[in-house]
């Protein structure tokens, strides 16, 4: 297999293609928000970023984001943390071209989580969701063993999509790491209401 191809994930418009574990399903298909989700799985939800800066897009976002090659863009990656485990590493990408009215709290997120605010906007449309299993030479795949020191041999599972406002795009890509299975599922108010 050429070098190349190992650093490329194929996205795939359904969760069951990339073989992920049955456990791991729900939180790869996750409708709603995800950052909802994980605070109502734990006692303490934290967002702890890494970095936001200018970079380099990855050569299989350039599509996803209207760009012909890969290119400039904002960078943030952040670990979402829960109970103090880090359960997904997320990366985004911001085209260059895009304007502080496209996405008007990007640049001053900190340690607040993005999801946070894409999902409150009504002026938000959201793209659908694209899972893939990321091989060992994935940059993503690289930076979250980075980051925490995953034994080179594990297999993470990812998903991610396309926000548009107004004229500007904007890629999650969130990589579930395996304690995330570790999490209970959110409790539900069963109980009736009339």
């Amino acid at each position: 297999m050429r070098a190349g191809t190992l650093r490329q994930a194929r996205w795939h418009r359904h969760a069951l293609a990339i073989g992920a574990p049955p456990a791991l399903r729900s939180w790869l298909r996750e409708s709603g928000s995800l950052t909802a989700r994980l605070t109502a799985a734990s006692t303490v939800f934290r967002v702890q970023r890494l970095h936001q800066h200018t970079a380099l897009c990855l050569r299989d976002e350039a599509a996803a984001i209207g760009m012909r090659r890969p290119g400039r863009v904002w960078e943030r990656e952040v670990l979402l943390r829960c109970d103090g485990e880090a359960v997904v590493f997320a990366h985004t990408v911001v085209p260059m071209s895009a304007t502080a009215a496209d996405w008007p709290l990007f640049n001053a997120l900190g340690e607040r989580s993005l999801g946070s605010t894409l999902f409150y906007d009504p002026r938000v449309v959201r793209g659908e969701l694209e899972f893939a299993r990321l091989r060992a030479g994935h940059p993503l795949m690289q930076r979250a063993r980075a980051a925490l020191g995953l034994d080179e041999n594990t297999v993470l599972f990812a998903r991610r999509c396309l926000y548009r406002r107004r004229r500007g795009t904007l890629l999650v890509t969130e990589v579930f790491l395996p304690s995330v299975l570790a999490l209970a599922a959110p409790r539900h108010n069963t109980t009736n209401i009339k």
